[in-house]
């Protein structure tokens, strides 16, 4: 299954549905609990899905696994805290673009991400968590993209 980001042109930006921020919340602490599997199930489910991006990794990938899942960790706690959070994921999109990161990337890394999320979750990986998950990644990574073009 392919994820395609929304044209930015067509989204009603309207703040995350609280059963979905409640929804990822939850399930985010089943993934914690498997968080260095998770995190190696991502990678090389993002490299499978676009091997033109693993060059642009050249540290120790358990190290780059552990970053992952404490900026996951971050942006889940965040979803609180809109005004705490937008800054912190904003400098992570410029960073991200720093590092060659295009917007291209961001559908693929979705793929990867919902896909570690299936594998991860099991049976509670269910349509509506699909959806959470989706509608929160969206704005995150359009959060970034913007702030990446800015």
């Amino acid at each position: 299954m392919s994820y395609v980001l929304p044209d930015p042109e067509s989204v009603n930006y309207s703040p995350i549905e609280p059963r979905h921020k409640t929804l990822v919340q939850n399930t985010f602490k089943q993934v914690e609990a498997i968080a260095d599997t998770a995190a190696e199930l991502f990678y090389n489910r993002l490299f499978e899905l676009d091997p033109k991006i693993r060059p642009m990794f050249k540290g120790d990938m358990k190290e780059q696994g552990r970053k992952l899942m404490s900026t996951l960790k971050i942006a889940v706690k965040g979803l609180d805290n809109h005004a705490t959070l937008v800054p912190v994921i904003e400098q992570l999109g410029r960073d991200h673009a720093a590092y060659g990161v295009d917007v291209g990337h961001y559908a693929t890394v979705a793929d990867a991400l919902l896909w570690t999320l299936e594998q991860g979750l099991g049976d509670d990986f269910t349509p509506e968590t699909r959806d959470a998950w989706s509608s929160v990644y969206f704005l995150l990574a359009e959060t970034m993209i913007t702030a990446a073009d800015g």
